[in-house]
């Protein structure tokens, strides 16, 4: 169903050049067509897959653009799931939370800290693919499904570097898979999950650590209000700047971007 709704738009958007090349054509261009049973519908070549001799397929360009357009789709997903920017908003989301700030930094700050972070972190996977799959594929080198190979192996290898061996067996148990020799084997329906699990755990774990300080200090500021008898008193207003003297003190940005750099071998 999918498909013919592609199908679909690409000829719609090619309706007015189809349009006129049909008007400009002779009459004996026009019989021979319909002759040959296109009826004047020139665009429809466009939508072509061709086979090749040693079995590979090449998509004409119209499909090669809807093909780009649906995936771009998923591209917010894949940036999420198949990357470091789980496990950096997460913990940064908890260290907000530690902190008593509830709208400061804003989560559009937050979101952009997380994207470069990632585009730090990731830095190098993504070189490893422009350089093995995309380059080769704009200067035809490789075909679309050879480039989609290549540009899989630099993230399967981060992805495998990152997840936890337990919830790589939990995931495929569930899908009753195999054992297999080597995780290379794993497909990425299996990999995936799996790795945002992985990221799932060493997020919280980070976030742990990072709320021990910050909760000391309110235990502390609560227990001192409530031996001075100010139990009307909120302790997070006379904590709040506590906790952020500590943060600053520290460097605690710094700290905590560095650490989230190095959790993950960079």
């Amino acid at each position: 169903m999918l498909f013919v709704l592609l199908c679909l738009a690409a000829l719609l958007v090619s309706a007015p050049s189809v349009a006129q090349q049909t008007s400009t054509l002779q009459p004996a261009e026009t019989n021979a067509q319909q002759d040959n049973g296109l009826g004047g519908l020139g665009g429809i070549p466009a939508l072509s897959v061709t086979t090749g001799q040693d079995g590979s397929q090449q998509y004409s360009v119209t499909l090669q653009i809807l093909f780009i357009m649906t995936a771009l789709t998923l591209l917010p997903a894949l940036a999420m799931m198949m990357t470091s920017f789980t496990r950096i908003i997460v913990v940064f989301a908890i260290l907000r939370q530690a902190l008593g700030l509830q709208q400061t930094p804003s989560n559009q700050i937050l979101l952009g800290l997380a994207l470069f972070l990632s585009i730090f972190i990731m830095a190098p996977v993504l070189q490893q693919v422009n350089e093995n799959a995309l380059q080769p594929y704009i200067n035809e080198e490789l075909g679309a499904t050879e480039a989609l190979a290549q540009a899989e192996i630099p993230f399967r290898s981060f992805m495998s570097a990152q997840t936890r061996e337990s919830d790589l067996q939990l995931f495929m148990e569930l899908s009753n898979m195999d054992p297999v020799s080597s995780i290379d084997e794993v497909p990425l329906t299996v990999l995936i999950p799996a790795f945002v699990t992985s990221e799932l755990k060493t997020a919280f774990q980070i976030g742990f650590l990072l709320f021990i300080p910050f909760l000391v200090i309110d235990l502390v500021v609560a227990s001192v209000l409530m031996a001075m008898g100010m139990m009307m008193l909120s302790p997070i207003i006379i904590s709040l700047p506590f906790k952020i003297m500590l943060f600053v003190l520290v460097d605690g940005w710094a700290m905590i971007m560095g650490t989230l750099a190095m959790s993950f071998g960079q």
